[in-house]
């Protein structure tokens, strides 16, 4: 798959609402003030990689926006639309599940946004 079709997962803590979860694909950074707006924040950070497995239950490099150890909110770059599959962590490094994003939206609660900034 192309780059632009596999997502990846980071972990954020914004200054209001706390941890959430930012979907984006591989070939783009995270937009910090995008998804600080998108979530209701002023400013967002990603959490420390130590915290990462204590708040998801995943190492990192195998965060799966799936079954997630805690009810985070998560946000998805809306290009996820334009795809008919898009894939993204099963929750083992190294491991990617394929599955529409709309399968990935209704399964997760997650809302799209312009969240990426692409080199």
């Amino acid at each position: 798959m192309p780059p632009e079709q596999v997502f990846k997962t980071l972990v954020a803590r914004g200054d209001r609402v706390g941890v959430l979860i930012a979907v984006i694909p591989a070939n783009s950074d995270l937009d910090f003030k995008a998804l600080a707006s998108a979530s209701g924040n002023k400013s967002v950070e990603l959490v420390p990689l130590k915290d990462v497995l204590g708040l998801t239950g995943y190492i990192r490099g195998g965060v799966s926006p799936v079954g997630v150890k805690k009810s985070y909110p998560i946000y998805v770059e809306e290009t996820a639309q334009v795809w008919e599959t898009i894939a993204v962590s099963a929750g083992v490094r190294g491991c990617q599940m394929v599955l529409a994003p709309a399968d990935l939206m209704r399964v997760t609660g997650a809302k799209y946004g312009a969240i990426a900034r692409f080199v």
